[in-house]
């Protein structure tokens, strides 16, 4: 994939509560100012409080975000869209050319249950998780 001509990135997964926001607000802080970055899902389950809470933790702020439907339409505006998870990728129509597509198959914390320590513990691996990966992104960027 030719992924130094990427100008805008899409981060979908299924509500757009916890995964795509907690990457649109990572990769924001990470990636190069010339690069838009959106996140949408399948569905809008509205942002999770715990997405934000362990956002903060890192000096993250995405408590102004909104929980956001994708337009599939909208798909076509997108150099790269990365799907977080099966059911986006399997929701989501034939994204062509193929390389204008990547999946990171990510677990929702919001599926885990517990006491809210355990269960904030869970959101930051998946925050370190999907922190990484978008640091791993940035390299493959190179300069834009």
């Amino acid at each position: 994939m030719d992924i130094q001509n990427n100008k805008s990135i899409l981060f979908l997964c299924t509500g757009n509560s916890c995964r795509s926001q907690m990457a649109e607000g990572i990769a924001n802080k990470i990636l190069p100012n010339n690069i838009l970055v959106k996140s949408a899902g399948t569905e809008v389950h509205g942002v999770n409080p715990i997405a934000v809470e362990v956002m903060n933790d890192i000096s993250i702020s995405i408590s102004h975000h909104q929980s956001e439907k994708i337009n599939y339409q909208d798909i076509k505006k997108f150099d790269l869209i990365i799907t977080l998870c099966g059911d986006a990728r399997d929701k989501c129509p034939i994204i062509e050319p193929k390389d204008r597509h990547m999946h990171w198959a990510i677990d929702d914390p919001a599926n885990f249950k517990g006491a809210h320590q355990n269960v904030k513990k869970k959101y930051a691996e998946v925050r370190d998780l999907i922190y990484n990966k978008i640091a791993e992104l940035k390299d493959k960027l190179g300069t834009i």
